[in-house]
């Protein structure tokens, strides 16, 4: 099976061809033009692609690839709302993803954002440099006793869960499926009463309908003065004008975000001055109390192995005809 890998980056190269040979009958082209309408035609001549999260695969990008005999895409993470399921299935394609990969790797990115914020590290740091070692403008709280409130708690939303009652907080959480092997510890609750009571909100649910734009202003506005809200899982689950109105209203006592609604724009691939300048994305970045990341939650060693060994035993399992708990139905 001869794979076209979009939107390469060196970590990617190097972390699938140290697996690639565990998978014999399978063969990587990468290349660093990420997947859409534009270079779905690349694929001429390969049997399957490989794309990530911010890769559009809509329905042009999927017509271009039906023509191209495409008949495999391997998404080498866990979100798949940028696929057109219905024009793929139609088309007979077969859409496999990697759940789960490092489930710590996020939430402990989660946790150093949440520290980073309530603890003013970034101030800290930089006035330290400056040779001023004095302590204005850095006083935090304690997490221990206070009340962390966990939106979404499959594997990443557990793994939050576990590191935050590791601090000796109290554990609240919100969702549709609730998960019985949390419950010795952790508290389900409403949206309204986690919203209500939490001193740290960190985000780790799917972006569907249901969630998008889950933290607005009227949530906002149900929120604790001086709550923490961490977002590590999809930016369209925070509406960032709003978000941006609430930190206004000094309603945070720090924002951590290592996703934005700006990444599927691509906003970052130009750099251009004008661009940056008017992207919601800049504007947060001028509020002192807000830490932004790039997306780096899961980047860790374990889990860019976990999710080559998944992505290409996916493929194995495709060639093999075995069905598979990753298919995307």
């Amino acid at each position: 099976m001869k794979i076209l890998f979009y939107d390469t980056k060196s970590y990617d190269q190097n972390t699938f061809n140290n697996a690639l040979p565990q998978f014999p009958g399978l063969e990587i082209d990468y290349i660093k033009s990420d997947l859409d309408p534009r270079t779905a035609a690349l694929a001429d001549g390969f049997d399957a692609v490989c794309a990530f999260v911010n890769s559009d695969v809509g329905t042009k990008t999927l017509e271009i690839l039906h023509g191209k005999n495409i008949k495999l895409i391997l998404m080498r993470c866990a979100g798949f709302n940028n696929v057109d399921l219905e024009k793929a299935h139609q088309y007979g394609m077969r859409v496999m993803r990697v759940p789960g990969y490092s489930p710590e790797a996020v939430a402990e990115h989660a946790m150093a954002l949440a520290l980073a914020c309530n603890r003013r590290l970034y101030k800290a740091y930089n006035k330290v440099r400056e040779n001023d070692f004095s302590l204005s403008g850095l006083m935090g709280f304690n997490f221990h006793t206070k009340t962390a409130g966990i939106i979404g708690t499959g594997k990443i939303g557990a793994a939050m869960c576990r590191i935050c009652h590791g601090f000796g907080m109290k554990v609240i959480a919100y969702d549709v499926y609730q998960n019985e092997a949390l419950k010795a510890f952790v508290e389900y609750v409403s949206l309204e009463q986690l919203l209500e009571q939490s001193d740290l909100i960190s985000l780790h649910c799917p972006l569907m309908d249901s969630t998008y734009h889950i933290v607005h202003l009227d949530t906002i506005k149900q929120m604790k003065d001086g709550v923490i809200l961490v977002n590590t899982s999809r930016g369209a689950l925070v509406n960032t004008e709003d978000l941006i109105e609430g930190i206004r209203m000094h309603k945070f006592a720090g924002v951590g975000l290592d996703v934005y609604e700006e990444e599927t724009e691509n906003v970052f691939e130009d750099r251009s001055d004008e661009i940056l300048e008017h992207s919601t994305t800049a504007r947060l970045l001028s509020f002192p109390n807000v830490m932004i990341t790039s997306h780096q939650g899961f980047f860790t060693r374990e889990a860019l192995q976990a999710i080559a060994e998944t992505t290409l035993q996916n493929a194995t399992d495709y060639l093999a005809g075995k069905e598979s708990p990753n298919d995307v139905k």
